[in-house]
């Protein structure tokens, strides 16, 4: 393992820290529910997020847009994800589910990028111009969807010409062919490193 995170250069990009996602009372929880605890995904997001903060280098917390009920009414074409999430209203605003999960509250230095309202952190967002004002060209990617918000937003940081890591067991999804998919077949195509969170650990 050659790869180095220096903390002048990198940031950790923490994806939908939402009760709805990992609270195991949560809309979404019970969907990934298998996949994340084989992974331990709760326990590898807390000593990802703790170990960079110890060692300086900064959290940029990534949440989807909050669902209202009237979302997407008057818009030409909601893809089928904003569709269901209408329908659900997962992570709905001013609601238990639309806050971030406890073990992941925002602290002094933190980043809070505004939502992104499909699955890219990037698109009609402010993630690549707070990410350029702080000088950064390394971003760590964790969090939830494995195969839509973070495979998303890793392509397009890819795209923009970061340097992109995966971690295959800080992320969950819905059935292990998602997650296969995310991590061998897709993955491999942009990422510049992709890890478990112990060789990422080992890294900072």
């Amino acid at each position: 393992m050659t790869k180095t995170y220096d903390k002048g250069i990198t940031g950790l990009l923490l994806v939908d820290p939402y009760n709805d996602f990992l609270s195991p009372e949560g809309k979404a929880y019970p969907r990934h529910k298998e996949i994340s605890e084989s992974v331990n995904l709760h326990e590898h997001l807390k000593e990802i997020v703790d170990k960079v903060r110890k060692v300086g280098i900064r959290v940029f917390y990534v949440p989807h847009h909050r669902s209202e009920p009237d979302d997407f009414d008057t818009w030409l074409y909601p893809n089928p994800n904003q569709v269901r999430a209408k329908k659900s209203q997962i992570f709905a605003k001013g609601t238990w589910g639309g806050e971030f999960h406890p073990d992941f509250q925002p602290q002094k230095g933190d980043v809070i990028i505004k939502e992104h309202w499909a699955s890219s952190g990037f698109a009609n967002t402010d993630l690549d111009h707070q990410l350029k004002m702080h000088g950064l060209q390394k971003v760590i990617i964790i969090g939830l969807l494995a195969n839509t918000c973070i495979e998303a937003t890793a392509r397009f940081g890819s795209e923009l010409g970061y340097h992109v890591t995966l971690v295959k067991d800080a992320t969950a999804a819905y059935s292990q062919e998602a997650m296969h998919s995310a991590h061998e077949v897709n993955g491999p195509t942009f990422a510049h490193a992709i890890v478990t969170t112990k060789e990422l650990l080992a890294q900072l």
